[in-house]
This record gives structure tokens, sequence and C-alpha cells, in this order.
């Protein structure tokens, strides 16, 4: 583990060995954070966040209270969470926080913001500066405002030549690993 020394690290804070933590990052208290991360300089972590191992979050990026990210996620520079879906600053809604789950090896692009209270799919993979205000299926590529399936994507991070509606079959170029599209659901054929 390596923390530089301007960082902020709570005592009562877990982080797994192989985590560097770069400058001016604050790991709140109760935070939660795997082996072999990556917090690039300006994070936040809240006390209620769990963190998988082998996560890379980039610079400038607040995990709030109500997130949990899962092993293997890339948060871009600069992308943003909420934790309230109706914020007011007199109106004090801590008791409201939404969680939002991001699942094994999603990547969220530079810029994008996920609004509370969604769950991200297995390696889906949301452009930058995006706004993501539904669940979003494994393997989907999702752009825009509000940010809506464009295509589908492989672990590896390419773009699989697949139907967003009806079924298909398609192969990534890197790995060879076969993805087969039905009922709408992308799945890894093992």
């Amino acid at each position: 583990m390596a923390i530089h020394p301007t960082a902020i690290v709570d005592p009562g804070a877990q982080i797994g060995e192989g985590t560097r933590v770069w400058h001016w990052v604050h790991v709140s208290a109760g935070a939660r954070i795997g082996a072999r991360c990556s917090l690039g300089q300006n994070v936040y972590v809240g006390n209620d966040v769990v963190i998988g191992s082998n996560v890379k979050i980039q610079n400038n990026v607040s995990v709030y209270d109500a997130v949990t990210l899962e092993d293997d996620v890339f948060c871009g520079p600069s992308m943003v969470f909420t934790n309230v879906y109706n914020p007011r600053s007199a109106v004090t809604r801590k008791n409201e926080y939404r969680r939002t789950l991001v699942r094994k090896g999603a990547t969220l692009g530079a810029n994008c913001t996920i609004v509370c209270g969604v769950t991200i799919g297995e390696y889906a993979f949301v452009g930058a500066g995006a706004v993501v205000n539904r669940d979003v299926p494994d393997f989907a590529l999702m752009l825009g405002v509000p940010a809506r399936q464009a295509g589908w994507m492989s672990r590896f991070g390419e773009r699989l030549p697949l139907p967003l509606k009806g079924e298909g079959e398609a192969v990534c170029p890197h790995t060879g690993e076969r993805y087969r599209v039905s009922g709408g659901r992308c799945r890894l054929e093992i």
C-alpha cells in the first residue's frame, strides 16, 4: 500500500494490499477498499462505500455514501456519483440515500454522471459525458443525455456488432470470446 503524504486516510478505513492513494485524497473512516486499487488525485471516498479489488478511480471523483464498486471497475476523470435524488440545501435527506451498485468490470467514462439508485451491469461501458438515470444491462454501451443504449461491449472493451433487439452472435476480435444477444440481454458464451 502506498499513501501520498498529502492524502488523509481517517482511522478505521480499510485499504487492501497494493492499493495506491495519490495526492490530496480523502478516505473516510468507514470506507472499505480492496487490493490493487488506484485512487487518483483529489478523490474523496465516503464512509458507507465499498470498493472491490483492482478498481481504478481517476482524478477528481467523489465516491459518496451508498455507492458500491465491484472488482475491476474503472471510474474516468471527474465522473460524478450522487446519493440523494432530489437534494435541497435546507432539507436534510441523509436518511433518503439511494444505493448505487456498479458491477464487476464496468467502465464509467470521463465526466459521466450516475444518478443514485441505479445498477450498472457487469462490463457495461458508460461513455464520456453520459447521464445514467436508470439501470444498465451487462455489456451495454450507454451514450448521451439521458444515456441510451447504443450497442454492446466485450469484456476487453471492444464494441461488438450485435443488434440491440432481436438475436445475434459476435466474437471479440481481441480475445476470441463469443457473445450472444437474446431477449434484450447480452451474455458471454462459456
